[in-house]
């Protein structure tokens, strides 16, 4: 497959590649994985800059002790190895794994250094990639820290069952073992076990073979059940941060 080739399936590509510089159209590559395939390692030199022109992928910390988080997933049109790149630091910080079959075109780390530095539309195109991932990760963090399991689960689920259109559907189930609840929610197996039994019992889910399902009736009684969470924390908030000032003076004489 030529990059001609590949702009016409993926129009979406001209705004990028249009101050491309001339000598790169003959210093790429085209590279098409299949599913669950792991396309950049964490801790490894890095060496290409990418551009995801299809398929969906998933971004993974990897750690010593074998734990696997996920920070997130991201969809066309991405861009792999641009954090690295523009941080100047020499090897990668996180794995991403294919979750479809996915399209990436590669240039060398000089080619895109050069390129960024000629051409501030492109720069700009990946400055707001960046920027709208640290933005999101920025407005999550914390949840995993500060909310209770069955928050961070049924939240999930929420937002899957949102995702899998539930309301058009009216049922649904998470076809998701406890190994990727795990990496996706941070919270341990055995945490996840008794998270699910505790939400079955409070009529929130119901299992089936195994797999968490959700009728629309129990979909509207979660997110109830969530802005509660939600409220109550920012209620143990306030009264927090009111046991923390000091006597007011105006009523000190």
């Amino acid at each position: 497959m030529t990059l001609q080739e590949l702009v016409r399936e993926v129009p979406e590509l001209k705004d990028y590649l249009r101050n491309m510089p001339p000598e790169l159209e003959k210093r790429y590559t085209i590279r098409i994985y299949p599913p669950g395939t792991i396309i950049h390692q964490k801790d490894f030199k890095l060496d290409y800059f990418g551009i995801v022109a299809k398929g969906e992928h998933r971004v993974i910390n990897e750690f010593q002790n074998g734990n696997v988080y996920m920070i997130e997933k991201n969809e066309p049109i991405d861009f792999i190895g641009e954090v690295t790149i523009l941080a100047g630091m020499e090897r990668t910080s996180v794995t991403i794994e294919t979750l479809t079959e996915t399209t990436v075109i590669y240039f060398r780390r000089k080619d895109f250094e050069d390129w960024i530095a000629k051409d501030i539309h492109f720069l700009r195109l990946v400055a707001g990639k960046v920027a709208l991932k640290l933005y999101r990760s920025s407005y999550n963090r914390g949840a995993r820290l500060f909310y209770p399991p069955q928050f961070i689960l049924l939240d999930y689920v929420l937002k899957y069952a949102a995702a899998e259109g539930i309301e058009e559907k009216k049922h649904i189930t998470v076809q998701k073992t406890r190994q990727a609840l795990y990496e996706e929610c941070g919270v341990t197996v055995k945490t996840l076990n008794r998270t699910i039994k505790r939400l079955e019992e409070d009529g929130l889910v119901t299992m089936s073979h195994g797999k968490m399902t959700m009728s629309l009736e129990q979909y509207r009684l979660a997110r109830k059940q969530v802005h509660h969470y939600v409220e109550y924390d920012g209620r143990k908030q306030e009264r927090a941060a009111e046991g923390t000032k000091g006597p007011d003076k105006r009523n000190i004489k």
